[in-house]
């Protein structure tokens, strides 16, 4: 059984910056990909941004160019820096892991943009 922690939500204000880490509780180093998803209340979990074993990347358009993934395998954790954060950013972060055919989630970090 894998347990992911994710860490760093909390309160910002617009335009701020979180740093979010997720720690796997054994190797990730065939986790292929590692994602954060987010959920705001009343609306469905969506992916915001992934990254395989072999470090591509994909985020979705709404965060494109403010958020980066990265991945540190012998730390076995996965991390979302998100800059220029906007109030619609407001929700609940979780992080996912594929291992072949099984799905692993955290329990999530709530992040809050507001002034």
């Amino acid at each position: 059984q894998v347990q992911l922690v994710e860490s760093g939500g909390g309160l910002v204000q617009p335009g701020g910056s979180l740093r979010l880490s997720c720690a796997s509780s054994r190797s990730i180093f065939s986790f292929n990909p590692m994602a954060w998803y987010r959920q705001a209340p009343g609306k469905q979990r969506d992916m915001v941004a992934s990254i395989t074993t072999t470090y591509s990347t994909n985020y979705a358009d709404s965060v494109k160019g403010r958020f980066t993934i990265s991945r540190d395998n012998a730390k076995n954790t996965v991390y979302l820096q998100m800059n220029s954060l906007k109030p619609e950013d407001t929700a609940v972060y979780y992080c996912h892991a594929k291992n072949y055919a099984i799905n692993y989630w955290g329990q999530g970090t709530q992040v809050t943009v507001s002034s």
